[in-house]
């Protein structure tokens, strides 16, 4: 099975996590986030930038009320040092992993543990906000059009454990995998993946894919031990400063 481009990934996160509005700057796409966080908030760019370039780009965001940030993919070095060298720091280096789907459909999760939910219920908003997804975040998966679901994960008869996921271009992206703290490093993160993997197969999705900051060491380790493979990159740079 043949596996996605890098670049058909990226266009997976726009179109399962989409910012409230984007539109083109020149050489940039600019993200209106709403409070949504920096995948939906963050400029990217197709080519090359002068500096005026980005100095537009800077005050379209400004005029956001959004901090200078963008977000830097696979292969954008000379744009790399080019915002290094005008302040821009480096934050959340992130992993994109994939796996064809059968990888992760040959196990089901036990009966009862994961159950499928649109819209969300109450409960697994309960858990998002205890690990800081709130309704800003929510409203970003209800901005998604494609096949999409959410995922309640069951431990001891309680909801302790959420997870979102949308399809784009027969490419699943799981996002927002969230459980309670007491309950972690159970096996529910495993059980609400492959509940994601077995779904998005009925959907007639090819492949799995997520991404996970490289500091999420436990994260790193689940989606590995699932099979899953890291095929790109990317990092923001964000002015602290002027």
């Amino acid at each position: 099975m043949t596996q996605p481009a890098i670049h058909t990934l990226y266009d997976v996160i726009d179109q399962t996590w989409p910012a409230a509005k984007k539109w083109a700057d020149g050489p940039f796409t600019i993200r209106r986030g709403d409070g949504g966080g920096s995948r939906v908030s963050a400029a990217t760019l197709d080519g090359t930038a002068t500096d005026q370039d980005i100095a537009r780009a800077e005050q379209a965001m400004q005029d956001m009320g959004q901090p200078k940030l963008f977000m830097l993919k696979d292969g954008q070095d000379d744009f790399d040092a080019q915002l290094d060298g005008a302040g821009y720091v480096i934050k959340d280096p992130v992993s994109l992993y994939i796996a064809p789907i059968t990888t992760l459909t040959q196990d089901r999760p036990p009966h009862k543990t994961c159950f499928a939910a649109w819209p969300p219920l109450a409960a697994q908003t309960e858990v998002w906000a205890k690990g800081g997804i709130g309704p800003r975040r929510i409203a970003i998966m209800d901005r998604a059009l494609g096949p999409k679901s959410t995922f309640l994960g069951r431990a001891n008869d309680r909801p302790v454990g959420t997870v979102y996921a949308a399809i784009h271009d027969g490419i699943a992206m799981l996002h927002a995998l969230e459980i309670d703290p007491a309950f972690q490093r159970q096996g529910l993160g495993r059980h609400l993946s492959r509940a994601v993997a077995i779904w998005a197969q009925s959907q007639g999705a090819s492949h799995l894919s997520l991404l996970t900051t490289k500091a999420n060491t436990g994260a790193n380790a689940l989606y590995a031990s699932l099979g899953m493979s890291v095929v790109g990159h990317y990092h923001y740079r964000i002015k602290t400063s002027e």
